[in-house]
């Protein structure tokens, strides 16, 4: 809240509601409906007509509309529903998944492979190209109509006023919010949500949740305005989020989006569906966000290798040409090392990983994830930006403590507060105390003292009234006969105003008051005054020379597991970033309180002078943004995002919109209004920090396995490559045929599957998961070389055990001994460079075992079945497998070597 209402204390329009209004004397209109009767008739606004005037623009009346009328608006104006993205169909989002770049590229490979009749090389690539699109496809299907299912959920009815003929008397019947139109006549009561834009015509202490709106955490007073006015700006103890005049402001004026807090009361629909500020500000938010921290990683290590793979088959033709004398005989064997430098099996790694990831989630912690990808950002997430209002706080108060004018605790303070918030609620006939009453009311009957609120009788109430600022019970005390005490409490200069005190301690005490809300309290005064007890009502004049009693002071309830929710996103090096629409003290408390340092807390409005790269150093080091707008919201997530952080944020609201598209990764709660849901790529079970943590530790599981594989599949991929190109130039004949190449492949392709089901150390699980193109560009060359001098040193001893035999016998035998090398150093790179548990520590039934074995058997027996033959390879000398070993033995050493260093060099 602002400054100066800070000081001041909350405006009381949070504290105790409107009292109650007298029906609004509005007579049925005769005229027929017009041109202009719809949902802009009136203006959403309609700040500047009277509610006659807006119920004969929209041809009612109080007892609302006709059924004829309301079948003939909901036939020209349709459902009273936000225009909805339409949902994606199946057969869109397979033809979308094409896009991948290594999809795109297997799917050139397989038909170069066709084009030259490599067809079974082109049989299997495209195959790999068609489970990958069916999977992704499939998996985020699922997760919309999951979201559906959620749709569902939502309650979808309201209390309308309708008649069946002109004479006939108004029936009040509940209907689907869908069939709600301009002029129907609809009733609220708590914690009905605001079904569409709508004029208040009758109001019973009620009070309204904006935050969904503008961000404002407390409860905003709404109360008819019958006579025109120009626009109001914002009381103290108001603040919208853009801190200036607005409708949102208007007391007479509900919006779709907002719910009842407390109070009741009677309404006319002035817009509805498409013409609704909600529908406007969902309407305005953009429809596509930028590339996602997984896109840009993915991206940029699949067109660095797109690059070598284009450059690979000519230069193997050219090197073959020039050395050989052989020409396109060999394109088919270009084009199978190209393949073999692809991590082919990559899109279907990532897709069953994070489909399976995204699975196991929404089974254990019901969390829906929808777009696939988004569940590797919530692991390579490093900041989070949330709201403070239902994240870090709840949306209600709690009382702090309870002073007296000199700054001690006094607990006579809260009695009186609370025989205030007791008579008041119960003489004025309101349906419901709001947040700061209950507040003080529940806090009294925790520090119940020998004086209890029963012992007194009350005897009349003034209700608050946001002019006064202030509410005040008369009660009768026990054993004083003949004397009436009168309570107040409300906004500190208010109830100061009223008391018997000279301009020196007045001040004193609105300097106490100044410093208490400044630490983040929002305060009540308390005075009280004794009268001879009469029979006559009593009025606003009453309320002078008053005792002042003391303060209580409030703060926002904490989330109960927010400050445990915190530590864990510490604790996974995610920064917490809080963008709120409250005053900056209130948002700097409230993080003090849950153990995180706010350190300078800028308030939004400095950010707007600021260049984009001023920004982004401002960002890096501010933990707090306070009196932000939807727009800063935004700014903020995308300056953080062109810093090079992979940001998330959390929000529900239509104020959350910007924010979400901004972010990598859009969070919201199921409960969070239906644009956000549609917006969001990630929908949790409850607004909770510790839900979260689920969702972070499965994308970093599922992302650890995709940087696993990728890092042992590109490495030994590279040094394949190196390996044959060395070969083609060193033989007389192909290293290996076209045919020896694909079933390698395959070999590998089907073991590799085994990494999506791996389970990473939990070092992996501290850290975001984020794939830098310049990281893997090191890791696969250090260890690809170390891969090509395991398979040059393979060559010698092949060469020493065939006596470099070059007839078709020892041909047939090279073949069959690279290939043997070929899978067993497969395996072992599959043990050991694994971001899993050590092999001494490892669950020895693990995926990544089974397939690692079932690889090594492959090379040593295939060469041994009669597939050996048909596929040009044969047995070899038992003095191969001897030397074999030993070059194993050596690479092992030398992979278990570099992954030391290279471990100690990336912890560091």
């Amino acid at each position: 809240m602002p400054e100066s209402s800070a000081a001041a204390g909350p405006g009381h329009s949070d504290l105790l509601g409107s009292p109650p209004s007298a029906a609004v004397p509005i007579a049925s209109t005769a005229a027929g409906p017009t041109a202009s009767t719809g949902p802009t008739a009136a203006g959403t606004d309609g700040a500047s007509l009277t509610s006659l005037q807006v119920l004969r623009s929209l041809d009612s009346g109080p007892r609302g509309l006709l059924e004829t009328q309301a079948e003939e608006r909901l036939g020209r104006l349709g459902d009273n529903t936000v225009p909805a993205w339409r949902p994606v169909s199946w057969p869109q989002r397979f033809v979308r998944s094409l896009r991948d770049p290594f999809t795109s590229v297997l799917l050139c490979l397989g038909l170069v492979s066709a084009a030259v009749s490599a067809w079974g090389t082109a049989s299997v690539t495209l195959v790999l190209v068609l489970v990958s699109c069916l999977l992704r496809s499939t998996e985020e299907h699922r997760a919309d109509g999951a979201m559906a299912a959620l749709r569902e959920l939502v309650a979808t009815t309201t209390t309308v006023l309708r008649r069946t003929g002109p004479e006939a008397a108004p029936s009040t019947r509940e209907l689907p919010v869908a069939e709600l139109m301009p002029g129907d006549v609809i009733r609220l009561g708590p914690g009905d949500l605001v079904p569409a834009d709508v004029r208040l015509l009758r109001a019973s202490g009620l009070t309204v949740r904006q935050s969904a709106l503008t961000g404002e955490s407390s409860p905003v007073e709404k109360h008819p305005v019958d006579a025109p006015h120009r626009p109001a700006t914002p009381s103290a103890g108001r603040h919208t989020e853009t801190g200036e005049a607005g409708p949102f402001a208007e007391p007479q004026l509900c919006f779709q989006g907002s719910s009842v807090a407390s109070g009741s009361g009677t309404a006319v629909v002035v817009a509805s569906g498409g013409n609704t500020r909600f529908a406007a500000a969902y309407a305005r938010s953009p429809r596509r966000r930028g590339s996602s921290a997984f896109d840009r990683s993915v991206q940029g290590i699949s067109w660095t290798l797109v690059r070598f793979m284009l450059l690979t088959p000519p230069l193997v033709l050219m090197a073959n040409a020039a050395l050989r004398g052989r020409g396109l005989e060999t394109l088919p064997f270009a084009v199978a090392v190209a393949v073999g430098l692809t991590p082919e099996m990559l899109p279907v790694i990532v897709t069953t990983a994070l489909a399976r990831g995204a699975s196991l989630l929404a089974h254990t912690s019901g969390v829906i994830v929808k777009r696939l990808p988004a569940l590797h950002d919530l692991g390579a997430m490093d900041v989070l930006c949330l709201d403070k209002t239902g994240t870090l706080t709840q949306d209600r108060p709690v009382v702090e403590r309870s002073v007296d004018g000199a700054g001690r605790p006094d607990e006579q303070v809260l009695h009186w507060a609370a025989v205030n918030a007791l008579w008041t609620l119960q003489l004025a006939d309101l349906p419901a105390p709001d947040a700061l009453d209950e507040a003080v009311l529940d806090a009294a009957a925790e520090h119940s003292g020998p004086d209890p609120l029963s012992a007194y009788d009350g005897v009349a109430a003034l209700p608050f009234d946001p002019v006064r600022r202030l509410a005040t019970a008369v009660v009768r005390r026990p054993g004083r006969l003949g004397t009436h005490t009168l309570v107040t409490k409300g906004a500190v200069e208010a109830v100061l105003e009223r008391c018997a005190l000279d301009d020196s301690e007045r001040d004193r005490l609105g300097a106490l008051a100044a410093r208490e809300a400044a630490n983040g309290l929002r305060l009540l005064a308390v005075a009280l005054t004794e009268r001879t007890a009469r029979l006559g009502t009593y009025t606003p004049a009453d309320e002078r020379g008053l005792t002042f009693l003391g303060f209580v002071a409030l703060r926002d309830a904490l989330a109960p597991t927010a400050a445990d929710a915190l530590h864990v996103l510490e604790h996974h090096n995610v920064a917490v970033k809080v963008l709120t629409g409250d005053h900056p003290g209130t948002a700097a408390r409230a993080c003090r309180d849950l153990g995180l340092d706010p350190g300078e807390v800028v308030s939004a409005d400095r950010i707007d002078v600021l260049s984009e790269a001023e920004l982004a150093a401002l960002v890096g080091r501010v933990t707090v943004f306070a009196r932000c707008t939807p727009e800063h919201k935004a700014r903020i997530v995308s300056a953080l995002r062109a810093a090079g952080r992979t940001t998330g944020f959390l929000g529900d609201g239509v104020n959350d919109l910007p924010a979400l598209h901004a972010a990598d990764v859009g969070i919201c709660p199921r409960n969070a209004v239906d644009v956000a849901r549609e917006t969001a790529d990630v929908v949790l079970a409850e607004k909770d920090l510790t839900a979260i943590d689920d969702a972070i530790t499965a994308g970093r599981r599922s992302g650890g396995n995709i940087a696993t594989y990728l890092r042992i599949t590109l490495s030994s991929n590279l040094g394949n490559v190196i390996a044959m190109l060395a070969a083609g130039l060193l033989l007389p004949f192909l290293p290996m045929l076209p045919a020896q190449v694909l079933v390698q492949n395959l070999c590998f392709d089907v073991a590799q599957l085994a990494f999506a089901f791996d389970r990473p150390a939990a070092v992996v699980l501290r850290r975001p998961t984020v794939l830098h193109p310049r990281d893997f560009l090191r890791f696969i060359t250090g260890f690809g070389l170390l891969n090509a001098t395991a398979d040059l040193a393979t060559f010698a001893v092949l060469a020493l055990a065939l006596h470099g035999s070059a007839t078709s016998g020892g041909q047939a035998a090279f073949h069959s001994g690279w290939f043997t090398e070929n899978l067993l150093t497969q395996a072992l790179v599959m043990l050991l460079l694994r971001t899993g548990r050590r092999t001494a520590e490892g669950d020895g039934g693990g995926p990544l075992r089974v397939a690692a074995a079932g690889l090594a058997l492959v090379g040593l027996l295939l060469p041994l079945t009669p597939l050996g033959p048909l596929l040009g390879m044969s047995a070899l000398p038992p003095l191969y497998y001897l030397l074999l070993a030993t070059v194993l033995a050596l690479y092992a050493f030398g992979l278990r070597t570099a992954r030391n260093r290279y471990r100690r060099t990336w912890r560091n």
